[in-house]
């Protein structure tokens, strides 16, 4: 996993309306980088719902949030409008993101080994290094733990 002092790795990937998205685009911002197992999940929409009632106090804190997952581009559009998230989801289908900053892990569901997401958030300063690094985040409060980070 990519860790706190450590350069962002950059990526390239689609938002939920299929225009690419770089992390660099946001070099000179605080960006707020959560991946999540799966759109329209309990947790996950707990979570993503949490940083939509948070995001004009993140948007304020100079911060932006970006939500990944490997949904494909038309699930992240279905989600964002049900739950009216006004952040940007990017699909990573083949995992480049995932894998990059560390997320993709061996988990135990029902007594079986699976490889998923884990709930994880970055916060990358302006600069590209990683200021704060939230790993098996619980998504209970999770926004308002962020929020704090930015103080």
């Amino acid at each position: 996993m990519v860790k706190e002092g450590e350069r962002a790795p950059d990526f390239s990937l689609a938002d939920a309306d299929g225009r690419t998205v770089r992390l660099s685009d946001f070099r000179g911002s605080v960006v707020v980088l959560y991946f999540y197992p799966r759109d329209d999940t309990p947790g996950c929409t707990k979570e993503a719902c949490s940083f939509r009632d948070t995001h004009d106090a993140i948007l304020a804190r100079k911060a932006v949030v970006l939500g990944v997952s490997a949904d494909t581009v038309q699930s992240h559009g279905k989600f964002r409008d049900k739950y009216g998230l006004p952040f940007t989801l990017l699909a990573d289908p083949e995992r480049a993101a995932i894998e990059a900053y560390g997320v993709w892990v061996e988990k135990k569901m029902y007594g079986k080994t699976v490889h998923g997401v884990q709930r994880s958030t970055f916060v990358i300063g302006p600069d590209g290094v990683v200021l704060r690094v939230f790993p098996k985040v619980n998504p209970e409060g999770h926004a308002e733990e962020v929020l704090a980070s930015l103080a």
